[in-house]
């Protein structure tokens, strides 16, 4: 899934990442699903599990920035520990059981594990 954004005047290192791309898939299935969410969850997990998802896509995108594989590698932790904090919310969303359709469950499921092992491969291979 290759996203285009504007003209091609300047080209950013993050923009051909596979795991960045790939963190855009999984924030347009977050946002897709809590769509769903009762209001009454608008403003804490519904809040939380949005900005946990933003934040792996921005943590990619500033590694991407650093001179340093190990500047990289801090931020690939960062967007790690922050889609663990994704999971975590999809756990409790299906514990609470807010969404019952569980294929739309496994379909963000997946996303999300195709890129927490993309994240740790792509992290691993800078190390």
């Amino acid at each position: 899934m290759t996203v285009e954004f504007r003209p091609k005047l300047m080209k950013y290192k993050f923009e051909d990442l596979q795991v960045w791309q790939l963190s855009l898939k999984a924030l347009d299935k977050i946002y897709g699903l809590v769509e769903d969410l009762h209001e009454s969850e608008k403003f804490n997990l519904k809040s939380q599990i949005i900005r946990a998802c933003t934040s792996v896509s921005l943590n990619i995108a500033e590694g991407s920035a650093g001179q340093s594989n190990p500047e990289q590698i801090r931020f690939l932790g960062y967007s790690i520990r922050s889609l663990v904090e994704v999971i975590a919310c999809l756990r409790i969303i299906k514990v609470r059981k807010y969404i019952l359709d569980s294929d739309r469950l496994d379909d963000v499921y997946t996303v999300i594990d195709e890129l927490f092992i993309k994240l740790q491969a792509f992290k691993e291979s800078l190390q």
